[in-house]
């Protein structure tokens, strides 16, 4: 059996953390490899056929390690997503040295915070004030804290990636028609807002149709919106890569936003190219995200260990 199909096996991502498992997705198959100790890898073969292996010599791992961008696909309220997150930019800092973040929960007009922050020059009590993260996202701040502080004690930058939450807002209830030119200030060109894909608007209109942030629901309008988020957070990323091309980009972000590339990943490369590296890893994604499809939902499963 060919490595690449298999879970990759990290134990340099768990020195002070429970056991993980990735998983390598194709369409059809699913196989499996657990970090463990001796014992538990006895006790494992009984259940799977894959090895169990070591993480570093591992051809996925390398290739996760290479990529350009590493997504990182989060539900919003799993704990053990945030703590998972901060074992991958760990792991993927310890190898490649530059590395940058870029993340969701922050909205582009506040950049300047996040770099004041990182600067040394405000507190993180004014960070979390400055950005209005308690108003903009309202998950847990402790979720994300360790990886800010992360990327302040080794001076990694941080990237604001989301559009303005009054913009996507009018998006989902006027539509996208209704902005003015001043509301494109933080987004990119309309010509690059790209709301033809009929497979992911049927994905985000069956899957996430019911969200009730945005009031009254118009399906068109809720598409452009979701499209509206993706397509910023994907100029923003691009820019940063252009500017950037030896830093390897990990992104933080909903796995709605990440799932078969129709979000954020096939857009970037719109951008970028399709030389691009990109590995798409969804964190203990639920069972019902996992339908068999033509397409593989993502690059790499990751399953933290109850």
């Amino acid at each position: 059996m060919v490595f690449e199909n298999a879970f990759i096996c990290l134990k340099t991502w768990l020195r002070s953390q429970g056991w993980v498992r990735l998983v390598s997705l194709s369409s059809t198959l699913l196989l499996a490899c657990t970090i463990a100790t001796a014992a538990y890898a006895d006790d494992l073969s009984a259940a799977v056929e894959t090895p169990v292996i070591q993480a570093r010599d591992y051809p996925i791992f390398l290739r996760l390690a290479a990529a350009d961008v590493v997504y990182l696909g989060e539900q919003h309220d799993n704990a053990a997503d945030h703590a998972a997150q901060l074992d991958i930019i760990q792991a993927l800092y310890q190898e490649n040295g530059t590395v940058a973040f870029a993340l969701e929960m922050f909205q582009r007009p506040f950049q300047t915070v996040i770099d004041r922050y990182l600067a040394g020059e405000i507190s993180e009590a004014a960070l979390i004030e400055g950005s209005e993260y308690e108003r903009r996202w309202r998950f847990p701040w402790e979720y994300y804290a360790p990886i800010l502080r992360f990327a302040k004690q080794y001076q990694i930058p941080v990237i604001a990636l989301n559009a303005p939450s009054e913009v996507t807002h009018q998006v989902a209830s006027e539509g996208l028609e209704s902005l003015s030119s001043e509301a494109f200030r933080y987004l990119p060109d309309r010509a690059d807002i790209d709301t033809s894909n009929a497979a992911y608007r049927e994905f985000v209109i069956a899957t996430l149709g019911s969200h009730g942030s945005h009031g009254l629901f118009n399906a068109d309008n809720f598409f452009a919106a979701q499209v509206i988020w993706d397509e910023t957070m994907a100029h923003a990323i691009a820019e940063f890569r252009r500017a950037n091309s030896n830093t390897q980009m990990i992104v933080i972000a909903g796995q709605g936003h990440l799932v078969y590339g129709y979000g954020i990943p096939n857009r970037v490369a719109r951008r970028l190219g399709d030389d691009l590296q990109q590995q798409v890893v969804l964190l203990n994604p639920p069972q019902e995200t996992l339908e068999v499809s033509d397409n593989p939902i993502a690059d790499l499963l990751w399953y933290s260990k109850s």
